[in-house]
């Protein structure tokens, strides 16, 4: 056989998500937003001597940090897309991404509650002009971004045709007609947590300080932090999961294979193993074994599974039953 004829069988592991790069782009483009609001805080509060912007402002540079591991991954991602080394591609750097993002929203949680409770033990005054100026200022820098960052979910890719083991075409497969959250990318949902907490916060903390200066009750600022770390808390243990589900090889999607077993199990054929993992946001790769009193090519199989949303790479193999 030729090598101009074995090219044609061969197929690449581009496993990354449908708008990768525009994400990419809205990614970074958060990051410099963010990073030139902590500087512009940083810098005000030393000159005018507001210890609330100067606290907001190294709170941003936490959040800079981790959209800019969400970036980076995506540069990564795109950057080593051919590079044989990494078996099934670069599409789970987005993951990876995603789960330390999720640690260090933990860790801010565990931050915000700890500096919660201290207050509530030992109040300290409050500049509630400035205090209130800062929040607002955040929010509306956190809107913009999230704004930037918003997912569409209803337009996510699902894997297409690509060489020989891809069995696929465009049209939709009434039998797998749904949009399970592990299809979505994780890296752009980090971000967006990211953003979405510190608007909440932001929101909190108006509120917040609106009741202790109309009141007089200090303790509403620590009360409503201890509020906000736990529903961000809540927020990374969600994205941990969803995250670390991938990156584990957690079952991708149940309803994918009960379709998958139902197609391939037809008159003898019966399946005896199969395993389906996700291989990037939008990309599943399933491996499976068939036994068969009378088996046949391993293409006929992989046909059976043409049009199934999802799938990226097919791997099938073929026993014979003795009896």
């Amino acid at each position: 056989m030729h090598s101009h004829s074995i090219e044609q069988w061969t197929h690449d592991h581009a496993f990354l998500g449908e708008k990768h790069d525009e994400n990419e782009r809205r990614t970074w483009l958060v990051v410099v937003l963010t990073l030139v609001m902590m500087v512009g805080e940083i810098v005000a509060g030393s000159l005018f001597g507001s210890m609330a912007l100067l606290a907001d402002g190294w709170h941003m540079g936490t959040h800079a940090a981790a959209l800019g591991i969400a970036a980076f991954a995506y540069r990564f991602a795109r950057r080593h897309l051919g590079n044989a080394h990494f078996t099934f591609g670069t599409g789970k750097f987005g993951d990876l991404a995603a789960f330390a993002s999720a640690i260090i929203l933990g860790l801010i949680a565990v931050e915000i509650a700890y500096e919660s409770v201290l207050r509530l033990i030992n109040p300290v005054p409050i500049v509630y002009g400035d205090a209130m100026a800062v929040a607002a200022l955040g929010l509306c820098v956190n809107l913009a971004s999230a704004w930037l960052l918003r997912d569409n979910h209803g337009h996510h890719h699902h894997g297409q045709a690509h060489g020989h083991s891809h069995p696929h075409d465009d049209h939709d497969d009434h039998d797998h007609d749904h949009h399970d959250h592990r299809h979505h990318d994780n890296n752009l949902r980090a971000a967006y947590v990211h953003v979405m907490t510190d608007a909440a916060t932001s929101v909190l903390a108006i509120a917040a300080l609106a009741v202790a200066m109309y009141s007089g009750w200090v303790w509403a600022d620590p009360a409503v932090g201890l509020i906000g770390s736990a529903v961000i808390a809540s927020w990374a243990f969600g994205l941990v999961k969803s995250s670390g589900a991938v990156l584990l090889d957690v079952r991708a999607d149940e309803k994918l294979e009960r379709v998958i077993r139902s197609r391939m199990e037809v008159g003898d054929d019966r399946v005896t193993d199969l395993h389906l993992w996700q291989v990037g946001p939008g990309h599943c790769a399933v491996l499976l074994s068939v036994v068969s009193d009378q088996p046949r090519q391993p293409a006929v199989y992989k046909q059976r599974l043409a049009g199934l949303k999802g799938l990226s790479h097919v791997t099938v193999e073929v026993e014979t039953c003795p009896h």
